[in-house]
């Protein structure tokens, strides 16, 4: 008797069960294969841009951080050395320092007993080359922020192109199924291509901004030792 009525309730709410609408999900990976073979090159290319982003931006961000790093008390020993003639103890401690600062410091003092104008030259030359290992990779953030998105619109114009293909030969019968595909690589590749340009963007922006900061610190410390050999004795 139990056993005849769990059954009938089941067949009861079979169909009602059958008859609501089923919530279909689908995740990140689901659509991208979705999007067909030139949706999958696409955002495996972006993807690598993605990574190559990553690794520039977090090994420049450590390698900045580092060269920023200067003892406050740094400059105030040089003068101390410079102003007593201790030039050879002036160069060691730059030697046991490593940053911008203490080369460009070093160039200079390396130079002592020449004309200001010869000493300023030569700290201005190894301050282009600091400045240069600073920028290492920099600018191919700039140009994968400019490339990410156009790759992305260029597979949304082949995922049109695709479904535009699929309707001119449906023969008056659409295949939703492909023609979806097209509008899957089209819809992902933007999202993709947008999504890497904007992280490339705004860690190439980042990346600037700290570099100029070192680069202040790297004038403000020339300007100073200069200051110090214009002193009279």
């Amino acid at each position: 008797m139990l056993s005849k009525l769990i059954q009938d309730t089941a067949q009861a709410v079979d169909p009602l069960v059958e008859g609501e609408p089923v919530e279909k999900t689908l995740s990140i990976i689901e659509l991208i294969t979705t999007g067909g073979t030139a949706g999958i090159v696409i955002i495996s290319l972006l993807m690598l841009m993605l990574i190559l982003t990553l690794y520039i931006y977090f090994e420049r961000i450590l390698s900045i951080k580092e060269a920023s790093k200067v003892d406050s008390n740094f400059m105030n020993q040089i003068k101390d050395y410079v102003s007593n003639g201790k030039i050879e103890s002036a160069q060691n401690l730059c030697s046991t320092v490593d940053s911008p600062v203490s080369r460009l410091i070093s160039k200079g003092i390396s130079r002592i007993g020449k004309p200001l104008e010869d000493i300023n030259t030569a700290i201005e030359n190894a301050g282009r080359l600091e400045i240069y290992s600073l920028e290492k990779n920099v600018s191919v953030l700039a140009t994968i922020s400019g490339a990410a998105p156009m790759i992305g619109f260029l597979g949304t114009v082949i995922g049109m192109i695709l479904s535009i293909f699929e309707i001119a030969n449906s023969g008056g019968s659409i295949d939703i199924k492909t023609l979806a595909d097209g509008l899957y690589t089209a819809m992902t590749t933007t999202v993709g291509g947008l999504i890497v340009g904007i992280v490339a963007y705004v860690a190439y922006n980042h990346l600037v901004v700290k570099t100029d900061k070192v680069v202040y610190q790297m004038e403000a410390n020339s300007l100073e030792f200069l200051d110090l050999l214009n002193e009279p004795s």
